[in-house]
This record gives structure tokens, C-alpha cells and sequence, in this order.
């Protein structure tokens, strides 16, 4: 065995035999200082994340958790999160050096999330949102099957809602563990951007934060009506060197910053964290009083179940025959009759209306009971 054979070997029996890691109490063991990435200057946690977390020698933005960032951006006590107990599968059994199980153990004990994103909604200066936060802390902020389906699910929410949404990325991309699974995540979004933006005619702002690069950066990412970025933010889709040794060419010292892609307009704005909030509550008031804007409709196969509130307040609307919000619905509820040329429905029973309800909650909604003989399927609710 030669020499070189022998301290390979070595390194990898260092690393085999490595002492696992174990989670710890963050109150007593973490450190209570820090260095800047970008000059150096040593800062002290606590007032560093008094800041956002922001370096008080150059500026320069450190990375900040999803729950730190939820904190700044929505109003206090009301932060609703929406499926926060779905977590990852290993559908390919995938191992390298560690199992891929394990690894989603490790960082869930570390960061005390699920995956790599939050989502829910809550107010921002007082205006409804759905915001959904990645964070870079649980395996590169990376995208699997869990966050692809919980950004999903969060767009379809803010869709049916009429919410503006607003993404928080922060990724190295798609999650190699998961192997095509993880790149479907960006067709499936890309398919829910379509009918939040185009056809329900809403808005939606993408944040980037550094880093954003590989399969966020070529999805969802660059799709917002509105992108915004933190200064200095790394964002991209292939390394740096990757680049360089294709083109065989050297690159610029900013490039694939985010001053960088706003000089070639690839960004709306640039807005410092501490005025993020401030940013996008404005914006998005100005989008509500915008003039001349059109009205949204999503299209028929596009709308899903009611959820357990939803059918809650129906029926308890259904159950008060005698208010003006009920006699409202059965109006509302006439005229889309109308629109289907349906005259053969006796909405002064509420029978029908219970009949509403039970195929309104199953998990595939039909409605084909209003006329069996006559019903074809329509591409919108128009006429």
C-alpha cells in the first residue's frame, strides 16, 4: 500500500468514526459572538439580532432564520402557519456518506423545523398575506417534494382566498437526495404561479435573499409580477466557476450579485431588510388602488374542497333560512343556475343546499347532480 492509499484510508475512517451530532441547549452552549462574512468586524449576537442581523461595520446582510424573518415582516400575534406538520419522505433510499434520513433528522433537531420552509398567513401592516419563508439553515434551504407541495399549497390557498403572496427565498436548489422528484417541484409551481397570476389576476413578490441560485432561481424565483433582493444577495443558477471554466473567460467581481442583475434588469429593486416591511406594505397598497384594473377568474377544475372552516360557516349559514346573508347566497347562488341555463334546482329546500355542501367537501368536487341529462364541462364560470 503506498503512502497516499494509506492517509486516504485514514480520512475516511476519521470520518466514518466522527462523533454524531447531538442537539444542544442554544441557551447556554451557542456562541455569543460572531464574525462578519464580508469585513470581518466581530459582532455580538444579541445586538446583531436587534438589527435584522445587519453588519454594523459595512452593512453587509448576514443570513437570517425563517422564524426571525417571519418575526420582522408580520404584524405580531398574527402569524398563521398552514401544513407546518408535513415533512419529508426518502422515496429513492438515497445514502452517500450518511442516509438520507438521517440527515433530515439531523436538521430537524437543529433548526426545529420539518423542511426547509414555512409557510402560512398573517397581516403585514394590517393587510392580509400569504407569505411563504425559506430557510437556508436546514440543508441549503434546498427544494424537495415538501416544499415544492407546501409552496403549492400555499399558492392555491392565496389563490382561492384572493391573497397577495409573497415568497422569501433562500436556496441552493433543488435536493439532490430526492432526485427528480425535487425537480417536478418546478413545473408543479410554476403551474400554480400561472393560475394565481394570470388567470386570478393577483399579486405576487418574490424576495431573494443570498443565496438564491439552481432550481429556485430557474423557477418561482424569477416569476414574480414584482422581484425584489437584498444588497450584495447572491443569486444565480450555476456556480461562478462552473461559468468560468465553460466560457473559459474570467467574470466581472459583482456578478451574480444582486446590484449586478438590477444594472441588466433582471430585478425591480433592491430594498435594505430594515425596510423590506415598509417596502412591501406600500406596494401592495398601491396595487390594491391601482385604476383600470381587471377583475380574475379561475378556471372551472381549478378550485378545490372546501376546507373545515369553509364548510363550518356554510353550515351555519344554511342553518339560519331567515337572515339577509343567507337570502344574499341564494341570490348569488341563482344566477350561476343562470349562467348553466339550470331552472330544475328548488333552492327554497334545503335539501339541495345540504346536497351542496356534502359534494362541495368531498375531496373530488362534482356537480354534475345539478343537471345529469344536459351538464357539459365549461372552461370558465362565464357564460
Amino acid at each position: 500500500m503506498s503512502i497516499l492509499s494509506w492517509i486516504e484510508e485514514q480520512r475516511k475512517l476519521k470520518l466514518l468514526n466522527a462523533p454524531k451530532y447531538k442537539k444542544t441547549d442554544s441557551n447556554t452552549t451557542q456562541g455569543l459572538w460572531t464574525r462578519c462574512d464580508h469585513c470581518g468586524v466581530i459582532l455580538y449576537i444579541k445586538h446583531l439580532k436587534e438589527n435584522q442581523r445587519v453588519c454594523f461595520g459595512c452593512g453587509f446582510h448576514l443570513q437570517m432564520t425563517s422564524s426571525e424573518r417571519i418575526e420582522h415582516l408580520i404584524d405580531t400575534n398574527t402569524w398563521h402557519p398552514i401544513n407546518e406538520t408535513l415533512s419529508p419522505g426518502d422515496p429513492l433510499e438515497f445514502k452517500d456518506q450518511k442516509a438520507y434520513t438521517e440527515r433530515l433528522k439531523e436538521a430537524q433537531e437543529r433548526t426545529g423545523l420539518q423542511d426547509s420552509i414555512q409557510t402560512g398567513t398573517g397581516l403585514l401592516d394590517g393587510i392580509p398575506v400569504a407569505l411563504g419563508v425559506m430557510d437556508f439553515n436546514f440543508m441549503g434551504g434546498s427544494m424537495g417534494s415538501v416544499v415544492g407541495e407546501k409552496i403549492t399549497r400555499l399558492i392555491e390557498y392565496a389563490t382561492h382566498q384572493g391573497l397577495p403572496l409573497i415568497l422569501v427565498c433562500a436556496s441552493g436548489g433543488a435536493r439532490m437526495q430526492e432526485g427528480i422528484f425535487s425537480l417536478m417541484q418546478m413545473a408543479k409551481i410554476s403551474a400554480a404561479l400561472h393560475v394565481h397570476q394570470n388567470c386570478a389576476k393577483l399579486l405576487y413578490i418574490a424576495v431573494l435573499t443570498s443565496p438564491t441560485t439552481g432550481g429556485v432561481t430557474a423557477s418561482f424565483a424569477m416569476l414574480g409580477d414584482l422581484i425584489f433582493a437584498e444588497p450584495k444577495a447572491l443569486i444565480g443558477f450555476a456556480g461562478r466557476r462552473v461559468i468560468e471554466q465553460t466560457l473559459q473567460e474570467q467574470l466581472p467581481d459583482d456578478f451574480q450579485t444582486s446590484e449586478y442583475l438590477l444594472h441588466h434588469g433582471l430585478l425591480d429593486l433592491i430594498i435594505p431588510r430594515s425596510f423590506l416591511k415598509q417596502a412591501l406594505s406600500e406596494t401592495i397598497t398601491l396595487y390594491k388602488e391601482a385604476p383600470l384594473k381587471t377583475h380574475g377568474k379561475i378556471l372551472y377544475g381549478q378550485r378545490s374542497s372546501l376546507t373545515k372552516v369553509q364548510e363550518e360557516r356554510f353550515r351555519r349559514l344554511i342553518s339560519k333560512p331567515n337572515s339577509d346573508a343567507y337570502n344574499t347566497f341564494i341570490q348569488e347562488f341563482e344566477s350561476l343556475l343562470n349562467v348553466f341555463n339550470i331552472s330544475n334546482i328548488d333552492l327554497t329546500k334545503t335539501t339541495s343546499l345540504e346536497h351542496t355542501l356534502e359534494l362541495a367537501t368531498k375531496k373530488t368536487t362534482q356537480i354534475n347532480w345539478l343537471n345529469q341529462n344536459q351538464f357539459k364541462l365549461r372552461s370558465s364560470f362565464n357564460k
